[in-house]
């Protein structure tokens, strides 16, 4: 029984993070598609205050049910604020460059978490510090730089703009992850995100107001088909991809999930091509698949340096406790 029902979660875990790949996969090209009718304030405004508005019940029910951790809105301003700044940048990148060079650009990303890990939790220090670890980092720099400066356009103006947007969206989205791992450490990561993203709905509604043309009502003037398509990718790439990643990470674990989650430049590359014909050259490919591959290198050492680090610490406490004995 126990096989068959572990077999059961993995196929379970396999099918969800796939249609999570799918789902993200979609986003930018969601993004480029809307960058030409409305803008970034607008589409950030309507697409982050709906998918708050449909995680709102996570905690209406928690607090009605006297469940909610104690503390948790104070601790998600930090994560909300952190995550709100990639956001903006995230979108504002789609106004500036194509889908699939902004996504080979975002893999800088775990760079910026090598670093922010490096400095902020001394026991991943040996992780980051091995050999296998950091030619997994060179290979994710070398890649990633490849990828995103020596395509056909000239690195310049609103191009170059747009990889810096692409890199720094990357480098908020690690500060994120650190954030949320340094604040809401206990906190269920349902209920963590469902908070989270009231504050960064408040902040994308806010800045809309302020910065969007006609204070955002240019999304609702958008044709019926369009302005549904426009919530319906707020559904796909926020709420429900979200709830999707997490059921993935709970059968499959991080290190899975997240490797197969590191096509995703790859499925947004291909979309482009076909419907906003976004050709990247072959050394471009090349870039993004050393990028990728360095990527998972460094996700499978910081996996098996970390249950080799478990195995290690239950010996120790295994022999503590017989010599105690």
């Amino acid at each position: 029984m126990g096989s068959t029902s572990s077999a059961r979660a993995s196929t379970v875990g396999m099918f969800t993070i796939i249609i999570t790949l799918l789902g993200w996969a979609s986003v930018p090209l969601f993004l480029k598609h809307f960058s030409h009718s409305i803008d970034l304030w607008t589409s950030n405004g309507w697409r982050y205050g709906f998918s708050a508005l449909l995680w709102a019940p996570v905690l209406i029910v928690g607090a009605f049910r006297g469940k909610l951790p104690p503390g948790l809105f104070k601790a998600a301003i930090i994560p909300g604020l952190v995550n709100s700044a990639g956001q903006v940048t995230f979108v504002w990148g789609h106004y500036k460059i194509d889908p699939g060079l902004l996504t080979f650009g975002l893999r800088s990303q775990m760079l910026f978490v090598a670093v922010g890990a490096y400095l902020l939790f001394p026991a991943e220090r040996p992780i980051i510090r091995s050999k296998s670890y950091l030619f997994g980092l060179l290979l994710l720099m070398c890649g990633t730089a490849v990828a995103v400066l020596l395509g056909e356009q000239r690195v310049a103006g609103a191009h170059a703009f747009g990889i810096i947007l692409a890199v720094s969206s990357g480098m908020f989205f690690a500060c994120y992850g650190m954030a949320v791992r340094k604040f809401m450490d206990g906190v269920n990561s349902v209920v963590a995100f469902a908070a989270i993203s009231q504050y960064t709905a408040l902040a994308m509604v806010v800045l809309m107001l302020v910065l969007g043309r006609d204070f955002g009502l240019e999304a609702p003037r958008l044709p019926g088909d369009q302005f549904a398509l426009l919530l319906i990718s707020a559904v796909i790439g926020i709420a429900l991809g979200h709830v999707l990643y997490y059921i993935s990470i709970a059968r499959l674990g991080v290190a899975v999930s997240a490797g197969v989650l590191q096509l995703h430049p790859f499925f947004v590359a291909l979309g482009s091509y076909f419907i906003f014909e976004e050709v990247l050259l072959p050394r471009q490919w090349v870039g993004g698949c050393i990028a990728v591959s360095g990527a998972i290198l460094m996700l499978s050492v910081q996996r098996r340096l970390s249950v080799q680090q478990q195995i290690d610490d239950s010996e120790v406490a295994i022999a503590e406790g017989e010599s105690g004995s």
